[in-house]
């Protein structure tokens, strides 16, 4: 991205290069690949520096447009404080509805879940037709993913901040890596 700069003051953001014409002259787009960038400065284009300092994960967070400023010969893009995202649906007094983030994400716990359980259904649906059983590590298994998903459900239900929910999803150093949130068991066979 790069401003350019008249009379010490951002006249244009080019976000992509594009042919300019600057003082009478025309430039081609190729100039901003082929010049250094004192050369692209000599004419008023400046590289944009972009202080990302205060953005924050747009799924948490709603951000602020940035704002361009030139100063000492340094443009630069910078974000203002980011707002969080609300936690729980909320309606208005006019009936305006506004989603929060927790309600998708215990519902993708619960799609996981249904996922993981679904391609051993038919294991269940044949032992109770034929009066057989389920392999135990088979139940194992499906009991551990309900847990893990009720689990789950509890600590995205817990959170009081959008900073706690995103933490929840954090994967740490260690090895293997963890997360606050847990982990979806393994299946018996690799194979379902």
């Amino acid at each position: 991205m790069w401003a350019l700069v008249e009379e010490q003051e951002i006249k244009q953001i080019l976000t992509r290069p594009k042919a300019l014409l600057i003082s009478d002259v025309n430039y081609p787009q190729n100039i901003f690949m082929l010049w250094s960038s004192d050369e692209l400065e000599a004419i008023g284009i400046y590289e944009v520096v972009v202080d990302n300092s205060n953005l924050k994960d747009p799924a948490y967070y709603i951000n602020s447009n940035q704002t361009f400023a030139f100063e000492n010969d340094v443009a630069t893009a910078s974000y203002g404080q980011a707002t969080a995202r609300p936690l729980n649906n909320s309606t208005d007094p006019e009936g305006v509805v506004t989603s929060g983030i927790r309600p998708p994400m215990l519902a993708i716990v619960d799609q996981q879940a249904y996922g993981l359980l679904l391609p051993s259904d038919w294991m269940v649906v044949k032992a109770t037709e034929t009066g057989g059983s389920v392999k135990a590590d088979w139940t194992t298994y499906r009991a551990a993913v309900r847990t893990t998903a009720a689990e789950m459900i509890v600590k995205i239900s817990a959170v009081t901040t959008v900073d706690e929910l995103a933490a929840l999803y954090v994967y740490d150093n260690e090895t293997p890596r963890v997360r606050p949130l847990g982990e979806w068991p393994q299946s018996p066979d690799n194979s379902v």
